[in-house]
């Protein structure tokens, strides 16, 4: 589902990316693959532009969203749903706004 945060279910990346944002849209929800952002520490991340890397309160700590590793993969990668960032649509947006046409 659009803006549900998943476990990342893929052991290879799980302790460097423990969270994956789907950001498609629900209208193509019934395809093998989907659209993800990375949710990536704090630490790992640095001082991130808000804008463009907004972060967000997952189980009570901070992960950022690492718009930049945008990405295509198997519905399969996806583990658990953990938290619901439906409310936080317009952040989101904005970030895939200024990652695809600078605005």
């Amino acid at each position: 589902m659009q803006f549900t945060v998943y476990a990342n279910g893929d052991e290879r990346t799980r302790a460097a990316v423990p969270y994956l944002l789907d950001v498609q849209s629900d209208l193509v929800a019934k395809a093998a693959t989907c659209v993800v952002v990375p949710l990536i520490s704090t630490a790992r991340a640095g001082r991130p532009a808000e804008r463009l890397m907004p972060t967000f309160d997952i189980a009570g700590e901070p992960w950022v969203m690492d718009t930049l590793q945008l990405a295509g993969v198997p519905r399969t990668v996806l583990g658990s749903a953990v938290a619901d960032l439906s409310h936080e649509r317009a952040r989101i947006l904005a970030a895939l706004d200024m990652l695809v046409s600078g605005i």
